[in-house]
């Protein structure tokens, strides 16, 4: 009879809390961003982020993976990553065409490994795209960070650039899926 492992469904769990996080922060920016509202959504924000470092760690050190798991958790980064993205353009702090850069890729990329998984290939989160996600998120974070607040100047600027890096980082980590599965779209 095997153990009974008391931890297999906590990843699942932290990634449905990033989940209702996710919804908060889009509820959240949606009032007026006065200074602790701004810093309620990034704290939101950044709870939400720092989730889906720990529904990993948490996944891989009990072996608790689970196949749910490998569903939710990806698509849970995607809609963290989608809302501020939308939810920052009508506030004048993000172009709209690199929202739509960075969704566009996410949706391909999610829909080429769908493609693949139907033939057999898995392909793993790769270091690229880990890194990818770590600059959406500082710099997505930075710029919903409230302005003034910290004597950093031309912090607005600094997450801008940020997002910009994260975008390079996202179309470059597109092609590089692209490249690992084209196996999948070549053959005959």
């Amino acid at each position: 009879m095997s153990e009974i492992n008391p931890v297999r469904h906590l990843p699942n769990l932290i990634t449905a809390v990033r989940f209702l996080l996710t919804a908060l922060l889009a509820v959240l920016l949606m009032f007026e961003q006065t200074t602790s509202m701004a810093f309620f959504c990034w704290l939101v924000f950044s709870i939400a982020a720092c989730s889906d470092w720990v529904d990993g760690y948490v996944a891989r050190r009990y072996e608790a993976v689970t196949v749910l798991g490998k569903l939710m958790d990806p698509l849970a980064d995607k809609v963290l990553v989608a809302t501020p993205l939308i939810m920052l353009i009508p506030m004048g702090r993000l172009p709209a065409w690199i929202a739509l850069v960075i969704l566009s890729r996410e949706i391909l990329v999610t829909g080429l490994r769908g493609v693949a998984s139907t033939s057999g290939v898995v392909v793993a989160a790769s270091g690229l795209g880990k890194i990818k996600s770590i600059m959406q998120y500082i710099g997505l974070g930075t710029l919903i960070f409230p302005l003034g607040v910290l004597p950093i100047p031309y912090l607005y600027q600094i997450g801008l650039g940020l997002v910009y890096v994260a975008l390079v980082l996202t179309v470059w980590s597109g092609i590089d899926y692209f490249y690992k599965l084209r196996r999948v779209f070549l053959e005959e």
